[in-house]
Parts: structure tokens; C-alpha cells; sequence
């Protein structure tokens, strides 16, 4: 098997020579911005939305991309297409770029660019039949205050911490709540739950406005569910009929079992089930073509 291809500043080099500066504020500083990104069935899935947010991201920090959204979209699919995939994940990264030691971005005069895409699997393998298990984490998630959610940055260590202590807990994923004690969103998925019929969900002010998570509203919309943005404890997710996590990485997937408390009946529910299905199948007729 070839080695994959890399897009690296205008170039694509194989795997092992993609470097970047260790004076790249990126590696410094988490001083950049990134993107997890689907293809299926040679179709990627929500391009221009995935696109869009990154670009947000960067504006968020005040950092220009040297590429136009269109030239970025079109980097993604080339790179796909170098390295002949049809079902893939993609991150394209965005750092400041090489400065000096110094905090100050004024000094990293041209931001780095970078799309990896490689084949990818289901993120939690059999778990989508038996469902996640979560627990709460002592970490709490960024406060919008000190360092927005919805800024897809590549500082993940607040992620990374309570993804340490789920792993600690036994855990499959880890819950996230604020400083006043309200549910956020997973280490790495939106959270959703279903309480007699209704479908609620946390507001996006302290988690990131998931491509998936919107893709999930429209798709329950459909089915004739309306989602109920709404302020949510634990209590209401321990006494949920039913929790689904959904993300790009994660898709939509069932939560079962939280602080050892089965949700529901222990199993995936009736809503989860329908809602997985449906997502497989827009993921598999929907998208931007990689190949004319």
C-alpha cells in the first residue's frame, strides 16, 4: 500500500516528510484552528458547512486563511482524490504558522495549511448496538467567557482532560457541564435526550454548533420530532427515556449507561434507532462528489 499523501502549503508530500516548524505557533501555542470532516460512499458530507465553520473559527482568532473557502473546498477533494479514497475522515488545520517564542501572533507572517484524509471505520465499533457508556466529569468545559466552545481550536486540552478522566472512570465518553453545573456536550459529540416523546438539547452558547447535531435536528424534524433547545442537569439526563450523542467522528450514536445509572431500559431507544438509521442514509446519498 502507497504511503499517504499530505497537503502541505501548496504541496502534497508523503506522510512521513509532512513537517512543520517547531517554532510553528500551532505547535507552540495551539495557536490555530481545525475541522473533522466525512466522506462516504465517494461523497463528502456537509463540505461547504465544514468549510464554513472553519473559516469562522479563524475569524474568531483573528487569523487569515491564505486560500478562499472555494480553493480550501477543492484542496479537500484533492486530497481525497491523491490518495484514491471514497470513505474517509479529512482534518484540515490551519495554524498561525512559524514565529518566534514570543506570544505575540504579529511575528508568524503567513499561516500554515494542512489536509490529511485517511480511511476511517466506525469510531465506536460495536457499541452503536449495546450503546456508550458516560460518566460526568469533574473538568469543566471552557467557559464561553475565557474561551468560546464554538471556536474549533487547536488547543483541545480541555477535551483531552476529560477524555483522561472517562478513560480513568471506565467510561466510553465523558459529559461535560459548565460552572453552573449544566450539561454541555461530550468530550468530542453533542449531546441529545428524549423524555416522553420530546427531544431536548443543550444550547450551543457553551458547546460547539455541531454539523452533525444540526444535520440530527433537521433529520428529527422530519420524523415530526422538534428539538427543544433547553437548560439541562443530570438529573434530567439520569431520568432521560432515551440520550444519542451525534458528531462527525461519532456520527449518532446511543448512550445507555451514565455514573452507573442505565438510561431507559439499558438498551438503544426506539428514537435512537430511528435516528442512526436515517443518518446512515443521508450519509450515503448526500454530499459534494470527490470524483467528476
Amino acid at each position: 500500500m502507497s504511503e499517504l499523501l499530505i497537503y502541505l502549503n501548496g504541496e502534497f508530500v508523503p506522510k512521513t516528510e509532512a513537517k512543520v516548524s517547531v517554532y510553528d505557533h500551532g505547535f507552540l501555542y495551539g495557536d490555530g484552528v481545525f475541522e473533522g470532516i466525512r466522506a462516504y460512499n465517494g461523497r463528502v458530507f456537509k463540505l461547504k458547512e465544514h468549510v464554513d465553520r472553519l473559516y469562522d473559527s479563524a475569524k474568531a482568532i483573528a487569523m487569515e486563511i491564505p486560500l478562499s473557502k472555494e480553493e480550501m473546498s477543492e484542496v479537500i477533494l484533492e486530497t481525497l482524490r491523491k490518495n484514491n479514497l471514497r470513505d474517509a475522515y479529512i482534518r484540515p488545520i490551519v495554524s498561525r504558522g512559524v514565529g518566534d517564542l514570543g506570544l505575540d501572533p504579529r511575528k508568524c507572517e503567513k499561516p500554515s495549511v494542512v489536509v490529511i484524509a485517511q480511511g476511517w471505520g466506525a469510531m465506536y465499533g460495536d457499541l452503536y448496538e449495546v450503546g456508550l457508556t458516560g460518566v460526568s466529569v469533574c473538568v469543566r468545559r471552557n467557559a464561553p467567557d475565557a474561551l468560546s466552545p464554538n471556536i474549533k481550536s487547536l488547543n483541545y486540552l480541555n477535551n483531552i482532560l476529560a477524555k483522561i478522566e472517562a478513560n480513568e472512570k471506565g467510561g466510553d465518553e465523558a459529559i461535560f457541564l459548565d460552572q453552573n453545573g449544566f450539561v454541555c456536550e461530550g468530550s468530542g459529540d453533542n449531546i441529545f435526550i428524549v423524555k416522553n416523546n420530546q427531544v431536548l438539547t443543550p444550547y450551543t452558547i457553551s458547546n460547539l454548533k455541531g454539523i452533525t447535531r444540526a444535520t440530527a435536528i433537521e433529520l428529527l424534524d422530519e420524523m415530526g420530532y422538534r428539538t427543544i433547545e433547553a437548560n439541562l442537569g443530570l438529573f434530567d439526563l439520569y431520568t432521560a427515556d432515551e440520550i444519542f450523542v451525534t458528531g462527525t467522528a461519532a456520527e449518532s450514536a446511543p448512550l445507555t449507561k451514565l455514573d452507573g445509572r442505565l438510561i431507559g431500559t439499558g438498551k438503544p431507544g426506539p428514537l435512537t434507532g430511528k435516528m442512526v438509521e436515517a443518518f446512515e442514509k443521508i450519509t450515503q446519498n448526500s454530499g459534494t462528489p470527490i470524483y467528476k
